[in-house]
């Protein structure tokens, strides 16, 4: 920000803390109305017996692994306890976002069919045991039954029921925050939205938390994103009650000006009377860690307020609720959270490499002891379901047995296992024989690389067992080539692209082996590009492929050029160039193979010229994108 553009806005301030003066009341009960229910609220997500049944709905397990496979994707195998608390924070609200289901108008309690709103109806003693002292009625468009939906309040019914809109949202996930010992709080917006916050100790701040949108850590997303008229934003704790509207605002002087319920001064002393009350019975110690952390909480507020940094980001408009009343409400913006700055990204893909090579000794294995076809594919099948067998069970402890069939007796699999273990040790994986000839694969060593690697071996598996399927016989001609054989994988290189949408689209999750991501360029069905850098020696690029996304055919790439660069990126020479392509189905993959030869590179680009349908999207997606190399 310019001198001129900050002498400007502060001279806004003024001018609206004069209007305020003349506007506002001196008096601050009516904020503090407001607020008071909150203030009791909170104290809910204190109790045990609450806690202890938001923790039993929730597959910490699984959350767990998700949360430290998200860390080794970035190359973390060794988190620090914050490093995995942040990360499983993280994991809890896509999952409750996964849980909780939005109410517009609830369908029918009889047949399940479309309701329409009748207007408010009195609370039942049952609905009042959880708080709801607001009922709405709805009668069913087809057999005129009416649905009742209470607007409960206390966070046990809300683990429950599982649904409601924005207040119902943040109540409940609040408490599960608190049920795994997150610092949080319930954050009002008196423009009506509700949302949590959350100290996080890796970032040594307090982060926001949106779980109807599972958005996080992007404050800006209300004013920016769904163009929202802040006024008063305030947090509610069990150790106080917070004016954070500054973080959530970069239009200080306007927020302002819409802020006439009472003068800044009233709300200070009103705000600080609340925290008092709130600290009373806390030790001297601890009042001064809070204190402390207020002040740098106040400093960090104030500093932010100027800052640029998020100018690349777009913010998307709201996506929870229904079309029609998003936009009455004008917070209906756009459909993505998007960077056009990205980061260049470190890829974690070492695994996905060793798994495909690992294919090479299963199948000489095949030719040498000249098994036909049928019998090559139901091998792979009978390790495919020890696979997904080992992904249903709990991380640390996965172990499952290779089951023979009709097909495939005991003895040959005894017979060809050892050709698996390469596959096996790429998974972190062993196998073990029993006296009773039973064979089990279980952990050989960190239980989060195995985690990582099974989906990529179990969608290889898949392809591989489809392109085995359509050989005519076992030979090492038709066998030992590539496209089945998939050899010289390029892998842990940087990447870098024009955009990417976040969290789930970023730029190395084309290189992550999975089904279960992609890249996605909001902005690229038009023109985008994506750059690998190669981590060590000069590669001679000899194949390629491409895998098209989980959705949205149009989105394809159907026009690009593949270009490689020796002197890391200042100039390029063209690889590959491809025009009308066409992915006939989802998780389709195409091996193109490089005509021009012999040119050594350190940087690879593709630059995606158009996608499948023009007209209908602003956006590319790309499921996956493999790099070959030749043999060295």
């Amino acid at each position: 920000m310019s001198d001129e553009e900050l002498a400007r806005m502060l001279q806004a301030e003024e001018e609206a803390l004069l209007l305020q003066q003349h506007v506002a009341y001196e008096n601050s009960e009516k904020f503090e109305e407001k607020i008071r229910p909150y203030v009791s609220q909170v104290l809910m997500y204190e109790d045990p017996v609450r806690q202890e049944a938001a923790r039993k709905t929730v597959p910490v397990d699984n959350l767990e692994e998700k949360a430290l496979v998200s860390l080794a994707k970035e190359g973390n195998f060794k988190p620090s306890k914050i490093e995995q608390d942040h990360a499983f924070l993280l994991q809890l609200l896509f999952w409750f976002k996964r849980s909780f289901s939005w109410v517009h108008e609830p369908p029918c309690d009889g047949c399940g069919n479309e309701t329409t709103g009748q207007g408010m109806g009195n609370a039942l003693p049952s609905e009042i045991q959880y708080g709801a002292t607001r009922v709405e009625l709805y009668r069913c468009n087809s057999c005129s039954r009416i649905t009742r939906f209470p607007r409960y309040n206390d966070p046990l019914k809300l683990v429950e029921t599982r649904k409601g809109r924005c207040g119902e949202w943040a109540n409940c996930f609040t408490l599960y925050c608190r049920a795994f010992g997150y610092e949080s709080r319930l954050v009002l917006d008196f423009t009506d939205h509700v949302w949590t916050e959350c100290y996080s100790e890796v970032l040594g701040r307090w982060m926001h938390l949106d779980p109807c949108e599972a958005i996080y850590d992007r404050p800006l997303l209300y004013e920016k994103g769904w163009e929202k008229k802040l006024n008063y934003v305030t947090a509610i704790a069990k150790d106080g009650v917070y004016d954070v509207a500054k973080r959530y605002t970069r239009k200080w002087h306007e927020v302002l000006s819409r802020r006439t319920i009472t003068t800044e001064s009233s709300l200070a002393s009103v705000l600080a009377s609340m925290t008092k009350e709130c600290r009373r019975n806390y030790t001297s110690q601890v009042l001064s860690v809070l204190e402390e952390r207020d002040n740098i909480e106040r400093e960090a507020l104030e500093r932010d307020l100027r800052s640029t940094d998020d100018a690349s980001i777009s913010l998307p408009g709201r996506q929870s609720g229904d079309k029609q009343w998003r936009i009455a409400r004008s917070e209906f913006g756009t459909d993505s959270l998007s960077s056009s700055s990205c980061p260049v990204r470190i890829c974690r893909d070492e695994h996905v490499s060793r798994i495909y090579n690992a294919f090479s000794a299963i199948l000489h294995k095949f030719v040498e002891d000249s098994l036909i076809v049928s019998k090559g594919v139901e091998v792979l099948k009978i390790f495919r379901a020890t696979v997904v067998d080992l992904k249903k069970l709990p991380y640390k402890k996965r172990r499952a047995s290779l089951k023979s069939n009709s097909i495939v007796g005991t003895s040959l699999v005894h017979q060809l296992l050892p050709s698996f273990s390469e596959l096996l040790n790429a998974l972190s994986l062993k196998s073990e024989l029993d006296t009773n000839g039973i064979v089990s694969v279980c952990l050989a060593g960190d239980p989060v690389k195995t985690a990582l690697a099974l989906p990529v071996a179990l969608h290889a598996l898949d392809e591989l067992i489809r392109d085995l399927s359509k050989c005519n016989n076992l030979t090492k001609d038709s066998l030992l080539s590539f496209p089945l054989l998939r050899l010289n994988r390029i892998c842990t290189g940087a990447v870098l692209a024009s955009g990417e949408e976040l969290p789930f689209g970023i730029a190395t999750a084309a290189f992550d082996g999975t089904r279960m991501s992609k890249w996605e360029e909001p902005n690229g069905a038009r023109g985008c590009w994506i750059m690998y850098k190669l981590s060590a020696n000069m590669r001679e690029l000899v194949a390629y492929e491409l895998m098209s996304a989980n959705d949205a055919p149009e989105r394809d790439p159907m026009d690009w050029v593949v270009e490689g660069s020796n002197d890391g990126g200042s100039s390029w020479q063209v690889l590959d160039e491809r025009t009308s392509q066409m992915f006939d189905k989802r998780f389709q993959r195409k091996t193109y193979k490089i005509r021009s030869t012999g040119f050594l590179s350190n940087v690879f680009r593709f630059r995606f010229l158009a996608v499948r349908d023009i007209q209908s999207t602003s956006r590319l997606q790309v499921g996956s994108i493999d790099l070959y190399a030749r043999q060295s």
